[in-house]
């Protein structure tokens, strides 16, 4: 954070002051607001030590910058990051802060902050301690730097230790959760304890969330919804008003076992001190019901198969989704299910379909689409023919482009041999030279463009006829990561109808390529139409697909 000081005015007084920036910072959000006030009582003791050391140096601070709450073992902090880049872009000889402590706590920002305030001509100057840029100002200034890294470093280690040995004796070593408080109070001895109480307005609330949800009657974003019209709000903090949970929030709420008396910490849970609000047997249930609801969210995702998210219903087109049941004797059979029927997003009655249904339906519709050799040569032809009809169009064109190219770089070669024979200078050759290289530049894209239309196109439409020739015997011999890339290059949809057809949609160009085939072709003239992009391919209903023990046998692949 910075405040701005007024612009200063052009005057000759002006020109000899020197100009400052000043850097406060305090390491907790508790320093800031320590006091009731909005800087607390820290960062105005730094801001009236700072103006006293800018009065004995003869200079004005211009800036103020702020950083409250920050810690100063990372650089990343917002208001040291704007400071940098205002010194960087104006005219200023000194940095001021308080202590050195208050700019870095190890050694590496520390080399960083300091090289850029070099690399700005500013100087950095501490108004409690002697720095200066005199070989013995430097030691100090790095003996500071280091004792604040250690100071850091080892305030660090102590929190933790003292972290750890209050858990141990069953404290809370972060910020109660809601439905509770963190308290102060002052023991006999006149100590100041903290300590965390029940919050005798939110804890019923929370009480009876738990039970509600472990009846079953309800989901989080209904118990959400409940709690919400019932007045559970958020402890508000001078810097956040109160305002209603959010789902995530609730979610993590019922997974706490603070409220059972628990207290998660580092990965362990450990017996907490504080009166628990929630039964512990109530709190193992609702985490049974989460884990079974979630488990249901998430088992159509978890299972993977190569028509997995190509399938759609032919009823009501929603996608298809991937489902196993169990029977009895312990037996998991695949089938697809309509996920608007399963969300009941739709009116869709669709039954589920089998996969080993689906497998042959799929792979049925190859056949449909293979094409024999006298096809393949016939449509060949046709491609080269109509390549070559085009080309012959842009001939010119080609040739018009070769040519440019080639006067382009003569004329290259040519001022090239007048600069080293001194009949040009090198101001003359760099600008003749740049404009030469922006025209070469755009007749090579034109010719790749060229290139890729003609050459690359053909190419492209004869390997698709080839991949047409073999599809039926490739697709049936091929393993499930290139069936799923076959199907997702041969079509762009695939609706099973309730009948138990498959109604794929071809992708191009092999749309094109199957309507020429049957519009003008031997193969498949009963199949002729003004537009074929799509096709029925039927199972037959001979095929058993129920077992004798009334659910469909186990698929191969699965």
């Amino acid at each position: 954070m910075s405040t701005p000081a007024p612009t200063p005015t052009k005057t000759d007084a002006d020109a000899r002051l020197l100009l400052a920036v000043s850097y406060l910072r305090v390491s907790t959000r508790e320093q800031a607001e320590r006091g009731g006030t909005e800087e607390g009582f820290s960062i105005p003791a730094q801001r009236g030590a700072n103006q006293r050391k800018a009065d004995e140096l003869g200079a004005r601070i211009v800036r103020e910058f702020v950083d409250a709450g920050e810690s100063a073992r990372s650089a990343d902090r917002d208001g040291l990051q704007e400071m940098l880049a205002f010194i960087a872009a104006t005219r200023v000889q000194f940095c001021i802060v308080h202590k050195l402590d208050r700019l870095a706590r190890n050694r590496a920002d520390d080399v960083k902050i300091h090289e850029a305030l070099i690399n700005a001509g500013v100087t950095l100057v501490s108004a409690t301690e002697s720095i200066d840029q005199t070989p013995s100002g430097m030691l100090v200034h790095g003996i500071m730097s280091s004792i604040a890294e250690f100071y850091s470093r080892n305030l660090a280690t102590e929190v933790t230790k003292g972290l750890t040995q209050k858990v141990a004796q069953g404290g809370t070593p972060m910020r109660a959760p809601i439905g509770y408080l963190n308290v102060r109070k002052t023991d006999d001895n006149g100590r100041e304890v903290r300590t965390v109480e029940v919050d005798p307005e939110r804890a019923p609330l929370i009480t009876w969330a738990f039970e509600h949800y472990a009846t079953g009657e309800t989901s989080v974003t209904g118990l959400l919804r409940e709690l919400t019209a019932r007045g559970l709000l958020t402890v508000p903090t001078p810097k956040r008003p109160s305002k209603p949970l959010g789902k995530n929030t609730l979610y993590k709420l019922l997974t706490n076992p603070y409220y059972a008396g628990v207290i998660r910490y580092k990965g362990a849970l450990h017996p907490g001190a504080h009166a628990p609000i929630v039964d512990p047997a109530l709190f193992d249930k609702v985490q049974s019901l989460l884990k079974v609801r979630t488990a249901k969210m998430t088992r159509h995702v978890q299972h993977a198969h190569h028509l997995k998210g190509l399938l759609h219903c032919g009823t009501c087109g929603s996608r298809m989704l991937l489902d196993f049941a169990t029977n009895p004797r312990g037996t998991t059979y695949a089938y697809f299910v309509c996920s608007g029927r399963a969300a009941k997003k739709t009116n869709c009655t669709r039954r589920a379909v089998p996969v080993a249904l689906a497998e042959r339906l799929v792979a049925d519709s190859y056949a449909f689409i293979t094409i024999s050799d006298t096809t393949y040569q016939r449509l060949t032809a046709d491609v080269d023919a109509a390549f070559d009809k085009r080309s012959a169009g842009n001939d010119q064109e080609f040739t018009d482009l070769t040519a440019n190219r080639a006067r382009l770089e003569a004329e290259s070669d040519k001022l090239l041999a007048a600069h080293f024979a001194d009949a040009i200078d090198l101001d003359t050759l760099k600008r003749h030279q740049d404009r030469i290289r922006t025209g070469l530049a755009d007749v090579n894209r034109r010719l790749a463009e060229h290139s890729e239309h003609h050459t690359g196109g053909r190419a492209f439409l004869h390997d698709s006829l080839q991949l047409l020739t073999d599809a039926h015997r490739a697709y049936a011999h091929s393993g499930d990561a290139d069936r799923r890339l076959a199907n997702q290059a041969f079509y762009t949809r695939l609706d099973i109808t309730d009948d138990e057809q498959l109604r794929p949609r071809l992708a191009e160009p092999f749309a094109t390529i199957f309507r020429e085939a049957h519009n003008s072709g031997d193969e498949g003239k009963e199949a002729k139409r003004e537009h074929i992009t799509s096709f029925d391919v039927a199972c037959s209903r001979k095929t058993l697909w129920v077992g004798a023990d009334g659910l469909e046998p186990p698929t191969s692949c699965l």
